[in-house]
């Protein structure tokens, strides 16, 4: 029997800096993709339990068809008092009972919707779908007309963007050898910790109790806690305190939800391939992704290989399975590189 959990990831005053591909350190996301959580999570276990635990760890990925524990993609959260508002990437299909007419008043703004709060997300993609008081409510923000009534707005559907602030924080660099400055600027990302509280979370799945490992990737999460997620932490950027959850009753109803026609990614993925006919039912987006390698062991930097992945939203007919990507850079000899490509989906029942 499956084990969630739920973690949130409380930044408090500390801002962070999560990079991604194609974007310089002038601009910074919101949160983190689970590849990236991924090896930030298996360096902290390394440092935690050693060179020999962590690659008998990496094999149970490998060489199992059922990964020890599946991770999402980190999303925003916002907590106002005793309610929690966990947001969702919005499927790239439209929800049931989408008005089947070319409407453009509300679909632009339906669009805007990029994520969704958790009861949105399962009104529209797991139970009675899309209403004609949404379309209203859309149609109505449109005209910037606010109805405060709204279940979208009740819910904080058009709230997403509040929940966080970006920054660019100037800084100067100084050559060693001329002692020469330079000016530049770093993107940080600052969560809201005055009105109300906003943060990151992620889902865990066990495929099935393993108190041992779930005590191990707590440990390594409470030290990357300590030392901080993302860029700039020499800085003191990313530093966050851990909240190790049992899933809330709405979580434990939409992972157990039945009837489900498609799956939606909330994690990244990445197979070594992909038959063409589930390419071809499937709406999805593809992303590279690369980057620096951070080994604890090597102490070299050097860029790892890229790899093109399905983001999270993507919609698939079938719950699909997914592998860890090995981007060993050429020449790089320490231990191999790897970065997560297993996916972590929600069911859903979507529009025909």
């Amino acid at each position: 029997m499956s084990v969630w959990k739920l973690a949130r990831l409380n930044f408090g005053r500390n801002p962070a800096h999560f990079g991604e591909v194609g974007i310089g350190i002038e601009e910074t996301s919101e949160r983190v993709r689970s590849d990236t959580l991924f090896s930030a999570l298996t360096n902290a276990y390394a440092r935690l339990e050693g060179k020999t635990e962590v690659e008998n760890l990496l094999q149970r990925f490998l060489q199992s068809s059922q990964p020890p524990v599946r991770m999402s993609s980190t999303f925003i959260y916002r907590q106002n008092g005793e309610k929690s508002v966990y947001y969702l990437p919005r499927p790239l299909t439209l929800p049931k009972k989408y008005p089947q007419r070319n409407d453009l008043e509300f679909f632009k703004e339906y669009k805007k919707l990029k994520y969704l709060p958790l009861e949105i997300w399962q009104r529209w993609y797991q139970g009675e779908g899309f209403t004609e008081s949404d379309r209203a409510e859309l149609s109505a923000k449109t005209k910037n007309e606010s109805n405060k009534d709204g279940s979208l707005c009740n819910s904080g559907a058009f709230d997403y963007g509040s929940a966080y602030k970006i920054a660019q924080l100037p800084k100067i660099a100084v050559d060693r050898v001329t002692r020469a400055t330079n000016l530049y600027h770093t993107g940080l990302v600052q969560f809201q910790w005055e009105e109300g509280l906003s943060g990151l979370y992620f889902l865990l799945q066990f495929p099935e109790a393993d108190k041992a490992l779930e005590n191990k990737l707590r440990a390594a999460l409470n030290l990357l806690g300590e030392d901080g997620l993302g860029g700039e932490r020499s800085s003191g950027a990313g530093r966050f305190e851990l909240e190790w959850l049992e899933l809330p009753k709405l979580w434990q109803q939409v992972v157990d939800f039945k009837g489900a026609t498609h799956h939606s990614l909330i994690s990244l993925f990445w197979d070594s391939s992909i038959p063409k006919e589930l390419a071809d039912a499937s709406f999805y987006e593809i992303q590279e992704r690369g980057g620096w390698i951070g080994s604890p062991f090597s102490g070299v930097q050097m860029r790892r290989k890229a790899t093109q992945m399905f983001t999270e939203g993507s919609v698939f007919p079938i719950a699909p399975g997914g592998k860890l990507a090995d981007v060993t850079p050429s020449g790089f000899t320490a231990h191999k590189i790897y970065r997560n490509g297993i996916s972590f989906s929600l069911p859903i029942k979507v529009a025909e």
